[in-house]
């Protein structure tokens, strides 16, 4: 007689190469695709995009189910969160699980709060809710009726989802303090934390990128940011940090998802900052090398208080030191030559932090350290025990 198996429905953002990164829920699904007892991994996500091919299989095996937008443009996006709005387009998936459930386990997992309509449709075995982001908050903190909306249409979606889930896990305790909030039922024991993790492995491997990056002669200082550049990083900090340290230079890596008010494109103006676009995923740990210092410049904002950033760990993998700014969630680890946090945007400030590490970079010692700190955060290790508790 066949064993049951699992099948896993993540809920994601966006379709599997539209971020042009590797975030936490792309790393779930490849780690539940691996797994034995896992018969197919789905990825049901939004998309803006006018397409016919609904349904298809990625390279990595993964089945990727996408739900077209209202429209493409951003401000129809509320949609994703109203049942009006994309019930009826999830026929065909509902048919498919119909078809389906006898034979397998489903465990529907939410890496956001959009379609909240899905937890209805079918006997599943677990929900689970992946908290990472404080999704009611505006990423640029901007406000305005639109965004007043906003934050209540997916608020109503996301509470939806957490008095259905089964287990709930929060990146940070901030999520986790508000996810309690949220929540109706008296018992909270099926609310855990779990931070973003790394891949260990992959940045113990000193390869540098093919092309060149840096600029001829350079032989400075290289501050490093490498992930989506957004509107939560200050901008502001960095020029005027860039202004003062002409023997510094600011690396960043990644996709720009700004817009022209953010700041960013201002700041490439200056000659002692480099941008390299998108980039491979996989290529990261290549280009953390060029890096002497790791930079996590935020913005003082709700959105960002709830945030536990993917890049600590990976910096201190590649053994890096690393600075954060207004990142409370990571206080815990500020450790001398490892990792130093501030909570001020004054940039003597950054300053005078990013000069002790500069000295202290090279140590052996504090090298080990930075590695050994990483070392207790593997993804697989995180993943397990969260799966554990499913």
């Amino acid at each position: 007689m066949r064993m049951m198996k699992n099948i896993h429905v993540i809920i994601a953002t966006a379709e599997w190469h539209q971020d042009q990164l590797r975030y936490r829920r792309h790393r779930l699904a490849e780690f539940l695709q691996k797994k034995s007892d896992t018969e197919e991994v789905i990825w049901l996500c939004p998309t803006p995009r006018k397409t016919t091919d609904h349904f298809i299989t990625l390279k990595n095996g993964i089945k990727q189910w996408a739900i077209q937008d209202l429209s493409p443009q951003k401000v129809f996006r509320f949609g994703r969160y109203m049942d009006l709005f994309y019930k009826h387009k999830l026929t065909s998936f509902t048919q498919y699980i119909n078809q389906i459930k006898k034979k397998n386990r489903l465990i529907l997992w939410y890496t956001f709060p959009g379609f909240p309509y899905v937890a209805d449709t079918s006997p599943w075995e677990r929900i689970i809710y992946d908290c990472s982001d404080n999704w009611t908050n505006s990423i640029n903190g901007k406000k305005s009726f639109a965004s007043y909306f906003r934050q209540q249409v997916i608020q109503k979606a996301e509470e939806r989802i957490i008095n259905k889930a089964h287990r709930i896990f929060c990146t940070s305790q901030y999520l986790h303090d508000q996810v309690i909030q949220k929540i109706e039922r008296p018992s909270k024991s099926h609310i855990y934390t779990f931070e973003n993790g790394v891949e260990f492995n992959l940045f113990r491997v000193k390869q540098f990128p093919q092309r060149a990056i840096l600029p001829d002669g350079f032989n400075g200082t290289v501050l490093g940011f490498i992930g989506g550049i957004k509107s939560k990083l200050d901008f502001e900090l960095i020029h005027d940090v860039a202004k003062k340290k002409p023997n510094w230079l600011f690396l960043f890596v990644g996709p720009d998802q700004t817009t022209e008010n953010d700041g960013f494109h201002q700041l490439l103006n200056n000659k002692h900052v480099v941008w390299t676009g998108s980039i491979d995923p996989f290529d990261v740990p290549k280009y953390m090398q060029l890096i002497d210092i790791g930079i996590m410049p935020y913005k003082a904002s709700p959105y960002n208080q709830a945030i536990f950033p993917l890049k600590l760990f990976e910096f201190l993998a590649a053994g890096k030191p690393a600075i954060g700014v207004h990142l409370p969630s990571t206080t815990k680890y500020v450790e001398q030559a490892v990792y130093n946090h501030l909570k001020t945007n004054d940039s003597q400030a950054f300053i005078q932090a990013c000069e002790k590490l500069e000295y202290e970079k090279d140590c052996s010692e504090y090298i080990e350290r930075r590695i050994q700190v990483a070392s207790g955060k593997n993804w697989n290790d995180i993943f397990e025990k969260m799966l554990q508790l499913v």
